[in-house]
């Protein structure tokens, strides 16, 4: 359903570097590049997330609410991407663990304030 989310970005370097170890550790890489975008994912694959400098030219704000998930292959992964994040200029929001039955998470924001998580349905 979905094919991609874009964050907002006030220094699209820092966002490259941030989003670059995720994408790594998830097995893909930049998809689109361009001198104000760029997006991680395969081209036709599943949703992919994109970082950019506004359009408008205003700043990059933090949407109230907006949260972009990861979903990670094992318990391990959430925290190597979360390990990756906060080694990447990311800031904690709730180290990995169990979220309620069957979820597991970590959550992070990326260097420009965007809150993430990385997550995986354990099915118990």
């Amino acid at each position: 359903m979905i094919g991609y989310v874009t964050v907002g970005s006030n220094d699209l370097p820092r966002s490259a570097k941030f989003y670059d170890a995720i994408a790594a550790e998830m097995g893909v890489g930049r998809m689109m590049e361009f001198d104000s975008f760029i997006a991680w994912g395969t081209a036709g694959g599943a949703p992919g997330i994109a970082a950019t400098k506004p359009f408008d030219g205003e700043a990059a704000s933090v949407g109230n609410g907006v949260m972009v998930a990861f979903e990670a292959a094992s318990e391990e992964q959430v925290q190597r991407i979360y390990d990756i994040a906060l080694a990447n200029g990311g800031s904690d929001e709730g180290a990995p663990g169990a979220r309620g039955d069957g979820f597991y998470a970590a959550y992070f924001r990326d260097p420009d304030g965007n809150k993430l998580n990385a997550f995986l349905m354990t099915g118990s």
